[in-house]
């Protein structure tokens, strides 16, 4: 007792309801209706930097020589007495598969009906959207970012879709149509009324549609005209007089990449001429592609270091303790007294303080039925109010109430120590003084 007078019996922590010591406590239980009250206090989470939301992709507009140039003319060459037939293989190229430069569209059966679930990704048939691919073979669809789908055929581009659809958590409702073939094509010059290229689509070209599509034939003398198709290396020839009097030759079957000049004269110089000018347009082509595949690396490389930079930054501000984070403080009968940082664009409960950083409820000392939520009143006029909102868990299922309770920033989650703990602390504290009184007096 005469310790006791002396002060220094242990003295622990309570939850006291009331006005004392200037702060007015008001204790609530928790149960399905105070949880709902407690949660509606305004509270919006502190979002991450926009810089956690970008890539680095962006659209990248297709480039490429498209005019065809003049064919050559050669002058002062002497006829042959007949021009040889020479037809190329028959070829089937197999179905149609997307490429560089086709523009697709995405739609939805009918309009007004799953657009809105799309979140703007697909347009209403009335004002469809068209998507062209890219020089990485992928279409850049706002909010789902880029695609690849080049080397697909429409099946296996709408399945690869649907995947990343589902992925994002959209509604893949959606259709998918090429809109203008422009990955694949024929050329054809020479004689004929409007020289150029001719798309290759979803349907078989053939050798009067391409030369149909070319304005017709414009040569006054046949005897010494053909028809010169160039593909894989190799010079195929149909004499003009042949090609409408031998059933079929007009329905030889064109491939992409195919090359057709139309010679009013017998040599094969126009001709060569004009496939050695289509050979190197192509490589143009190419360089041009493989040069702005290679500008498009280096600009996403350099976004992704600055979106990297621009993260690490924001991780070492929260390392040192720069940023301006939200926390809940844990205290008492807790297996770590600590605080708790209240997570980024989502709210957390109370089992998620205790059960994260906070280790739980102490086992040994803890007592269950006095779990707080110690809140202070936001309103400047109520200075020193605080709720207290009470968890029993003596009954075990009275833990669901902690996955529902919503904590706010600068909540503290206190919870009180067993009596027979707070009695055993006090007898451990107050034993060495005894002995040492003891020690002290036998020895005078």
């Amino acid at each position: 007792m005469s310790l006791t007078n002396c002060g220094v019996v242990y003295r622990s922590s309570s939850v006291a309801e009331g006005a004392s010591d200037g702060t007015n406590v008001r204790v609530l239980d928790m149960n399905p209706e105070t949880v709902v009250q407690a949660n509606r206090s305004t509270y919006a989470p502190k979002t991450l930097p926009a810089v956690f939301s970008q890539t680095s992709g962006r659209e990248f507009a297709l480039r490429g020589s498209e005019t065809l140039p003049e064919p050559p003319f050669v002058e002062n060459e002497t006829p042959p007495e007949a021009l040889q037939l020479r037809l190329p293989p028959p070829a089937d190229p197999g179905p149609y598969t997307i490429g560089i430069g086709d523009v697709v569209l995405l739609s939805t059966p009918t309009a007004n009906s799953t657009v809105e679930q799309l979140s703007g990704l697909l347009a209403a048939q009335n004002s469809r959207q068209g998507y062209t691919v890219q020089d990485d073979g992928s279409i850049n669809v706002p909010n789902l970012g880029r695609v690849r789908i080049a080397g697909m055929t429409i099946e296996d581009a709408e399945a690869n879709l649907f995947q990343k659809l589902v992925e994002n958590q959209i509604d893949p409702t959606f259709s998918l149509e090429i809109a203008e073939f422009n990955s694949r094509n024929i050329s054809i010059g020479g004689a004929v009324a409007q020289p150029g290229v001719v798309p290759v689509t979803l349907t078989p070209l053939y050798l009067d549609q391409a030369l149909a599509a070319a304005g017709g034939i414009t040569v006054e003398d046949q005897d010494y005209a053909s028809i010169r198709i160039y593909r894989d290396a190799t010079l195929y020839q149909i004499p003009l007089t042949k090609l409408y009097s031998q059933r079929g030759l007009t329905r030889t079957r064109l491939l992409p990449g195919d090359a057709i000049f139309v010679d009013t004269e017998y040599e094969l110089s126009r001709a060569q001429a004009y496939f050695e000018q289509q050979i190197n347009i192509a490589q143009l082509r190419r360089q041009e592609r493989q040069n702005a595949i290679q500008e498009l690396e280096l600009e996403v490389s350099i976004r992704q270091t600055n979106i990297s930079e621009a993260r690490e930054n924001y991780r070492a501000r929260i390392e040192f303790g720069a940023d301006n984070r939200d926390y809940v403080y844990l205290t008492g009968e807790v297996g770590t007294q600590s605080r708790f940082t209240l997570p980024l664009e989502r709210t957390a409960n109370l089992a998620d303080a205790l059960f994260d950083t906070g280790g739980g409820i102490e086992s040994s000392t803890g007592d269950v039925s006095q779990i707080y939520v110690l809140r202070a009143s936001s309103d400047p006029r109520e200075f020193g109010s605080v709720t207290a909102w009470h968890l029993d868990a003596r009954n075990a299922a009275n833990f669901a109430m902690a996955t529902r309770f919503e904590l706010r920033p600068n909540d503290i989650v206190f919870i009180a120590q067993q009596p027979v703990t707070r009695w055993d602390r006090a007898i451990s504290q107050i034993l060495p003084q005894v002995f040492s009184t003891s020690t002290f007096l036998a020895n005078q």
